[in-house]
């Protein structure tokens, strides 16, 4: 059934893709849209939004933009590894859980190591374990530990708790890939510089997020490490990340950027999920699955619950366990979307009698 026409609901929690262009990304789009210009990141758009970003993270760094985070991932992990090498990360990464095998596939093959973690967070004892278990040439040698900030389950790791595990990693040889598909939701919790939760405690390379935070398509693979960013250039060609008009990748950077809309646009989502979470605690047999950190809240719902949200048009991820279920707010949440939600989960409650 189209949408446009349907008794659905305008707005969906499923995820914060769902979010249109924010204003500010698309009237940097727009002012992009004007005259020819060189390709292949040779503009000033590429150059501005690049610099903007060594601003942001005071201090000089290598920036490449591609399409999505399956290829920033994917491809920052092959340039920090061989594929004899493995990469250790949370069991519900994005890097293990939803790239299709794409770090694998870049990387000619380097294995995925899971660790345990509660919340969606790795602990120091985890990776120790990891590494120090064997060290015979039949082991694939762990190389890099990939942390999730904020993490799939919507927590974040405090500046102490990256400090304990960013140590750890460099005293036994790995180098450090944060996935930051929600990076901007992470500092706007913590409420921190970026550069504290990155290259101050060791984070070599970034893959910073764009898309989730109000930008149509787009992440930046941010170096810290200027070394492994030596022909990164030629494995985003490769793969098909270079875009010709690159300038329409770069741009909306620009628009999140400046004036700190990256910043606000995150505040706004994490605010909208505090705000439904705090509506949610008024219904009886709501379970939280996990604290609310960012801009998601998790939640065990019976099957029938699930059953009659979806029926009323509801969409939303049930991915964690049986009965977990996620919803997301982004930068164009409302007040009347979250009641909107509440009220039909509330009465979806009364009519399952749970």
């Amino acid at each position: 059934m189209n949408e446009l026409n349907s008794n659905r609901p305008a707005k969906h929690f499923a995820s914060d893709n769902y979010a249109g262009i924010c204003p500010e990304a698309w009237a940097a789009m727009e002012l992009a849209n004007h005259d020819h210009v060189p390709g292949y990141g040779d503009d000033v758009w590429t150059a501005k939004a690049a610099d903007l970003i060594r601003d942001l993270f005071e201090v000089e760094c290598e920036v490449f933009f591609v399409f999505n985070g399956t290829a920033a991932n994917s491809l920052a992990l092959s340039a920090m590894c061989q594929s004899y090498q493995s990469i250790l990360c949370h069991h519900l990464a994005h890097v293990e859980t939803d790239e299709c095998g794409a770090p694998e596939f870049f990387s000619n093959g380097s294995k995925i190591l899971l660790l345990p973690g509660e919340e969606g967070r790795i602990q120091r004892s985890s990776v120790e374990m990891a590494v120090e278990k064997r060290s015979d040439l039949h082991y694939p040698k762990p190389k890099i530990l990939s942390i999730t900030q904020a993490t799939e389950l919507g927590t974040v790791y405090s500046v102490a708790q990256l400090q304990e595990l960013t140590e750890t990693a460099k005293r036994l040889g790995l180098r450090i890939h944060m996935d930051g598909a929600r990076f901007a939701n992470a500092v706007a919790s913590l409420g921190v510089h970026p550069k504290e939760i990155t290259w101050e405690l060791g984070v070599e390379v970034l893959c910073f997020g764009g898309t989730k935070n109000g930008m149509g398509v787009g992440e930046a693979v941010v170096f810290f490490d200027l070394e492994l960013a030596k022909d990164f250039a030629y494995r985003c060609k490769q793969s098909g990340q270079l875009a010709s008009k690159m300038r329409f990748l770069a741009a909306p950077w620009v628009g999140l950027l400046e004036h700190e809309v990256w910043l606000s646009n995150a505040r706004h989502a994490n605010d909208c999920a505090s705000r439904l979470a705090q509506q949610l605690r008024t219904i009886p047999g709501v379970k939280f699955m996990s604290d609310r950190q960012v801009n998601s809240v998790f939640l065990e719902l019976p099957t029938a619950v699930i059953h009659e949200m979806r029926s009323r048009g509801w969409r939303f991820y049930t991915f964690i366990g049986e009965h977990g279920a996620r919803f997301m707010c982004s930068w164009d949440t409302t007040d009347a979307d979250i009641n909107s939600l509440v009220q039909d989960l509330r009465e979806a409650f009364q009519i399952a009698k749970v």
